[in-house]
């Protein structure tokens, strides 16, 4: 990975999340074992950044803002959209710690925004919710700019990962996900090219993967 990944990642302190829904779990990010492995997607997306700073970013799933402060500190306009309706105590909290985003409840399926508004949209975990992923694509692919990147995280599918999930958690993958996890990436790969893609362990299969990182472009 860039070597800018390797320094202490800047979220939302744990005593500061809102929880904004069943799946929304940001307080993971800070439990012993499972937070080591969930900050591993925002190490990720940072990757695939690669150290660039953007005029405007989207953040799709932005959940309790945790991932924000991060991502501010990478772009002059940083925006969200999520499906949950809490996006004013979000941005509240965010205030307090002098970040600024204009937050949007709604779906990724239509968006409201003007075509080619970003230049970077990225997303952690959360196209394996959606229902009508061609419908999100196709959005995505309306609201980036020109040159833009689509950069997305996707957890593994595989059966340890899910006992895993399950020993740490207590949550079912199968009652979370449905059989979309193994759609995600065939799906972005009829409506995006690939530039880049990152996996952990960077030598893996769907046994053993955790995560995989696309950088996308529209193609």
């Amino acid at each position: 990975m860039n070597p800018d990944t390797r320094k202490r990642l800047n979220l939302l302190p744990p005593e500061a999340l809102l929880k904004t829904g069943e799946v929304d779990h940001a307080e993971w990010n800070f439990r012993p074992i499972l937070g080591s492995i969930i900050r591993i997607r925002y190490k990720l997306i940072l990757s695939l950044l690669s150290g660039r700073r953007y005029r405007r970013m989207l953040e799709i799933g932005y959940g309790s803002g945790v991932f924000m402060p991060e991502l501010a500190r990478r772009c002059d306009g940083l925006y969200g959209i999520d499906v949950h309706p809490n996006q004013e105590a979000v941005v509240e909290t965010l205030s307090r710690f002098n970040v600024v985003a204009g937050l949007f409840s709604g779906s990724a399926e239509a968006m409201p925004f003007e075509s080619g508004h970003f230049d970077c949209v990225v997303t952690a975990s959360t196209l394996e919710f959606i229902e009508d992923l061609d419908s999100a694509c196709a959005e995505i692919r309306r609201i980036l700019a020109p040159g833009g990147s689509f950069i997305a995280v996707m957890p593994g599918h595989s059966p340890l990962l899910d006992l895993e999930l399950w020993a740490l958690t207590g949550r079912s993958a199968k009652a979370d996900y449905g059989d979309r996890r193994r759609l995600v990436i065939p799906t972005l790969l009829r409506h995006f090219t690939a530039q880049k893609k990152l996996t952990v362990p960077s030598i893996g299969n769907s046994v053993i993967g955790i995560y995989t990182a696309l950088k996308l472009c529209p193609g």
